[in-house]
């Protein structure tokens, strides 16, 4: 049986959907929670607290959006597309971590899934095949 077609890589590419999903909605939810893991700060003036907690909304649906796909993608899709897309997440994962690293600080809470997910969707891709 081809790497790509392994039912635990699969099931691995799903729970990072799953765990990228919870980012999501706790950025809607809890959008002070969800800055940090950027290792930023709220700001204390009312109208810039405003302007983040809209941006972290941004994200949140970003970040439900990227769980869905990968749900899509597993569910109707085939092991490449699910591959492609997990890819496509661990690029969204390393530029999130290279904006925090520009910052100075957080990038390894970003920097440290994004190899696994690229990892695991390489291989469904069929690349390692």
């Amino acid at each position: 049986m081809p790497l790509s077609e392994n039912t635990a890589l699969r099931l691995a590419g799903n729970a990072f959907g799953t765990i990228i999903l919870g980012f999501g909605i706790n950025a809607l939810i809890r959008p002070d929670h969800a800055l940090t893991f950027f290792e930023w700060t709220p700001p204390t003036v009312t109208a810039d607290r405003q302007l983040v907690n809209s941006l972290m909304y941004v994200y949140g649906v970003r970040d439900i959006y990227m769980g869905l796909s990968v749900y899509v993608a597993s569910i109707f899709g085939t092991p490449k597309s699910l591959g492609w897309t997990l890819l496509a997440f661990s690029a969204v994962a390393f530029a999130d971590g290279a904006i925090c690293w520009s910052w100075g600080h957080g990038e390894w809470g970003h920097w440290s899934y994004a190899p696994i997910v690229a990892l695991i969707g390489t291989a469904l891709s069929g690349l390692l095949d």
